[in-house]
């Protein structure tokens, strides 16, 4: 059975017994118990924000009940996967899900903003190494040729938690309170520590270095330095404000010092080696560029199909419905085929193609567009990110040796999550000036402001017609603007994918001369979980 123990044993790995595929099955369901927890968490609380808000006060702090935690789980991503490398994944993920359920529990518990905040950085810290243990843990478990079967299940896990995070944190919100919103983490968190602590057995390994600690004090600093630009500029502070030109400054500093310590570390927090694979190097600017457009399109099309077409604010979720249900399908379809063929060249650029059309089509929608046609517009973008989201991770795997599985996991990760905020971010600047440029150009400079409002349907009806009217054109272009400007940068993403060499999968047949991109490749696996 395939867990990829002959590449650690090659590594000096002491190793235990390897899982029987009925345990395999056992963990593969826990570690997506662990995937829905670090998935769902962002989506039930913030439906739950006004009513926390109403009770503990410090409106002026709001964001940073968001920031905090996206903070923490950015800056802790490449450290959970170093950390697994190092001392072992087992250990590393129960620690992570340890410390994301006491962050839970206590910010259950939050008496002030203050408090919330502080404890939903804690619960952040865990956060990080949840999704990257998954990943990583999957990479030992399952070779790259067989990891395939399981995409779609992947998939429909982010599906799920993406409908059901709304509907699932208002019913909570309503009905049991607030704190239930995070009280919640907790049951799901025992069942996969329990899971995961019986059937989960890895090679056992023995750290050959010190920690990085000046890599990984670096790497924090410029992490959080991005993250707060990225979150701050054009909102909270004007982009040429002297804080954010501080921020800059710092990350860049803090960068290039990172890049430096890192060709001298005996055990680097983040291998620079990893980068001179042509693919790995690919994949990670992929994952950037598809986190940048995904998360920047599933912010604006729910305000789009609110404000401009009247859907309901509480059916939030079941809005992305055709593009989650076609990015689940086409994950499924292009797992399968890469199971039963080993080639997966096709699907980035097919990815590419279908996003950049996908984009452009939703940046044609108007006043006008039916719900139908950007049903249809949404199912074009999420077939281009199904052929995407796990082929990126897939083919990261399968670029390094098995040592370095969890900094590829982590840095992958990484790379997508520093996408989104930079999507977000830039994508919501263009968004917010077309609406109010828009807004004064119909109504007057006393407008301005409306612009900047985001109306779901109940407040648009009371607004006057023509204040109403015009709120609605400037939303459609908005969106038109953001998503125009997604298709343009999506088409590197596209251009970058012909670039992807393809390179025999582990647990296919050996690559030419036992070598592949750049990296040795690992000893095939005999046999295949099933």
């Amino acid at each position: 059975m395939a867990t990829g123990i002959p590449a650690e044993k090659a590594a000096g790995a002491e190793v235990t017994d390897a899982p029987q595929p009925r345990s395999v099955r056992v963990v593969l369901l826990a570690l997506m118990i662990a995937m829905l927890l670090a998935m769902l968490d962002n989506m039930i609380v913030n439906t739950a924000m006004p009513t926390i808000v109403g009770e503990l006060g410090g409106l002026e702090h709001l964001s940073w009940v968001v920031t905090a935690y996206t903070l923490a789980t950015a800056a802790s991503t490449p450290i959970w996967g170093k950390l697994g490398d190092m001392y072992g994944r087992k250990g590393a993920f129960l620690t992570s899900i340890v410390i994301f359920l006491i962050g839970s529990a206590l910010s259950g518990m939050a008496q002030d903003m203050s408090q919330l905040i502080g404890f939903r950085a804690i619960q952040g810290l865990g956060a990080g190494g949840l999704m990257v243990g998954v990943m990583a843990i999957i990479g030992d478990l399952i070779p790259p040729r067989e990891r395939g079967k399981y995409q779609g299940m992947m998939a429909g896990v982010m599906a799920l938690a993406m409908i059901g995070g709304p509907l699932v944190g208002g019913a909570i919100t309503d009905h049991l309170g607030w704190r239930w919103t995070f009280y919640i983490n907790i049951p799901l968190g025992a069942v996969a520590l329990a899971m995961v602590t019986a059937v989960l057995h890895l090679p056992k390994k023995r750290a050959r270095g010190r920690i990085d600690y000046l890599g990984t004090i670096l790497l924090t600093v410029g992490i959080t330095s991005i993250v707060l630009v990225t979150t701050w500029g054009g909102s909270q502070y004007a982009w040429g404000s002297a804080i954010i030109m501080e921020l800059i400054a710092l990350g860049v500093v803090a960068v290039v010092g990172f890049l430096f310590v890192e060709t001298k570390a005996a055990e680097p927090i983040l291998p620079l080696h990893i980068f001179r694979n042509r693919n790995f190097t690919l994949m990670s600017g992929i994952g950037f560029l598809t986190g940048f457009v995904m998360f920047g399109a599933m912010l604006f099309l729910p305000l789009y199909q609110q404000s401009v077409q009247g859907a309901s604010a509480t059916n939030s979720g079941l809005l992305l419905l055709p593009m989650l249900l076609s990015m689940m399908a086409v994950s499924l379809i292009a797992g399968r085929v890469t199971t039963s063929s080993g080639k997966y060249k096709i699907f980035p650029i097919l990815g590419g193609a279908l996003v950049v059309v996908g984009l452009f089509l939703l940046s044609t929608m108007d006043v006008t567009t039916t719900r139908f046609m950007s049903g249809v517009y949404m199912a074009v973008l999420g077939a281009g990110m199904g052929f995407l989201m796990q082929i990126t991770m897939l083919v990261a795997q399968n670029s390094v040796e098995m040592k370095d599985m969890g900094v590829a996991s982590s840095s992958t990760t990484l790379f997508r999550t520093l996408g989104s905020s930079f999507g977000v971010s830039i994508m919501g600047a263009i968004f917010t000036n077309r609406v109010g440029d828009e807004m004064v150009r119909r109504l007057g400079a006393g407008a301005g402001k409306l612009g900047s409002a985001q109306l779901d349907h109940a407040s648009l009806l009371k607004l006057p017609a023509p204040v109403r009217e015009a709120y609605q054109y400037a939303v459609s272009s908005g969106t038109h603007g953001t998503f125009l400007v997604g298709s343009i940068i999506a088409v590197a993403m596209f251009v970058a994918a012909f670039f992807v060499k393809e390179v025999p999968l582990r647990g296919a047949a050996p690559a030419p001369e036992g070598e592949r991109d750049g990296a040795p490749v690992a000893p095939p696996v005999s046999e295949s979980v099933s």
